[in-house]
């Protein structure tokens, strides 16, 4: 195709997605707007340089009118009015075919932070897709056959494309990588929307790792250009936004604006948004500093503004509110892990629901009976609890900045732990797997981003351990490395090459003086 070159190889199936008439709809959206992207991202940069020269975020001024307007996002689409229950998860062929089995009502299918993003897993995925529409898809591993149940009601797909800080090297148009944000929405969108509509849903979307309205008004015209290529009408596109960037915390109303007659509300992306906390403010000193990522929860006074604001952001506007994560994985060889855990998650879904939240999300099918169990509790009948206006919350910037108010220590435990973590995963990333059970908790992208960030700023506040006194340095944190790869090394399967590139990766992104912007960056530089 003219200007539109693919440089991975060409698989088995390959051509049934990478098609002419998909490429060609796909570069006529990049040539359009990629050039904003970028400058999108130029003014990420600078909003940084304002922080770390000691600014600080406020609700904008200049869209006063917007927050005290009178309007409301579009009414929920088919099959998005009842999301009590969500489950998420990569789009290999197997989670395809359990996520749709698992009783959720919506499976978030990820291109992004449960996805390493190789060739292969970025084409297949979008196979995998088409072909769960089609109920043509199964799954033979160990003997054992998956398959779609045949008469049960299936979870209504969401897909989440890559962010707007990534690209697909893997094809370029006229000699410039692929937006992965586009080139992961426009193969879904072309293949799937008529498919979809087919089915009485729709083309829907989770956005991510957005920083500003802006960034959501971009996405807006893309919507509004690809249904005009395909002859849709405007909103049949429908996408939730995941407010999992400390910016897109005092945007939430003009983002849901800029998206209205194509929203459908709002997610608490929890872990994300502690990393992008340590990422903004990272170079403020103690002011923004967090205890260890396992002492943070929902109910730290910052982590409970910003919630309570999104509940009330998304019902004042009729949108709705999804909370966060459940990131436990059951297991089948301890009783007492699984009852801690369950009780932690269970607490979790009723603060969640007595919030105002209309749905959740879990990581694992066998965690969607818990939940389905906590908001049957307090929705009933009820597709969702929208008429819950929560007009009693009032949040102000301070709020949602009492970042030193968070209880909690950092110790040589969580130290460990964040490099333990951290290492299993970056070794998993590189070899496809970017939804990896490390000591029973799903970790993605986003955990392994919190812990490699923590490192980084505790070394350069030098932070004292709690429990042992010495102080975070890089010598230190080497030396711990060390003896975790001591540790893993002596574990089944283990994989010296695997590591060694996986410890040079982590060593990278939370020892070098200047902080990598998001890991997956120098990680997809690595990748075949």
């Amino acid at each position: 195709m003219d200007g539109v070159e693919i440089k991975g190889p060409m698989a088995d199936r390959f051509d049934e997605i990478l098609t002419p008439e998909a490429l060609s709809f796909a570069a006529a959206l990049q040539r359009e707007f990629d050039p904003r992207r970028r400058e999108l991202l130029d003014a990420r940069q600078a909003r940084q340089a304002e922080l770390s020269a000691g600014g600080t975020l406020d609700f904008l001024p200049g869209t006063a009118a917007i927050r005290e307007g009178e309007w409301r996002v579009a009414p929920p689409a088919p099959g998005l009015e009842d999301r009590r229950v969500e489950i998420t998860g990569p789009v290999d062929r197997k989670m395809t075919i359990n996520a749709l089995n698992s009783g959720a009502k919506v499976w978030l299918a990820d291109f992004e932070d449960a996805n390493a993003p190789t060739w292969e897993n970025t084409v297949l995925g979008q196979l995998n897709l088409r072909d769960a529409l089609d109920r043509t898809i199964d799954f033979e591993s160990g003997g054992k056959t998956y398959a779609l149940k045949a008469d049960a009601e299936l979870a209504t797909v969401v897909v989440r494309p890559r962010g707007w800080h990534l690209t697909e090297k893997h094809v370029t148009v006229d000699g410039q990588p692929f937006s992965a944000s586009l080139f992961d929405f426009a193969l879904y969108f072309f293949h799937c929307a008529r498919r979809q509509l087919a089915k009485g849903r729709g083309p829907y979307f989770y956005l991510p790792k957005m920083e500003s309205h802006l960034e959501a008004r971009l996405w807006n015209d893309v919507f509004n250009r690809a249904q005009a290529l395909l002859g849709l009408p405007r909103g049949t596109i429908r996408a939730t936004v995941l407010i999992e960037t400390y910016p897109a915390a005092f945007e939430m109303e003009e983002i849901l604006y800029e998206l209205r007659e194509h929203s459908a509300g709002l997610n608490a992306g929890r872990w994300d948004y502690l990393f992008s906390v340590i990422k903004k403010f990272r170079t403020r000193g103690r002011e923004f500093l967090l205890p260890e990522r396992n002492a943070v929860t929902m109910t730290a006074p910052f982590m409970r503004a910003y919630t309570e604001l999104l509940v009330r952001t998304c019902h004042k506007r009729g949108a709705h509110a999804i909370g966060g994560m459940a990131a436990f994985i059951p297991s089948r060889r301890d009783p007492e892990v699984n009852r801690v855990a369950l009780e932690k998650v269970r607490a979790d879904k009723t603060r969640e629901s007595g919030d105002g939240f209309d749905g959740s999300w879990v990581a694992h099918p066998d965690l969607v009976p818990v939940c389905r169990e906590v908001f049957d509790g307090v929705l009933g009948e009820r597709p969702n609890q929208l008429d819950r206006l929560r007009e009693e919350v009032s949040v102000s910037a301070e709020d949602l900045l009492s970042v030193a108010k968070t209880p909690g220590e950092i110790t040589e435990a969580g130290l460990r732990n964040n490099v333990d973590v951290a290492l299993r995963y970056l070794a998993a990333w590189m070899g496809g797997s970017g939804a990896v059970g490390i000591h029973n908790l799903m970790e993605d992208a986003a955990t392994a981003e919190i812990s490699r960030s923590q490192i980084w700023q505790w070394i350069h506040n030098q932070i004292e351990l709690a429990d042992t006194g010495a102080v975070v340095t890089k010598e230190l944190v080497e030396r711990i490395i060390e003896e975790e790869l001591a540790a893993i090394a002596a574990e089944p399967g283990y994989d010296p090459a695997r590591y060694e590139q996986a410890t040079a990766l982590f060593k990278e992104v939370a020892l070098d003086d200047d902080f990598a912007e998001f890991l997956t960056l120098p990680a997809y530089a690595r990748m075949p």
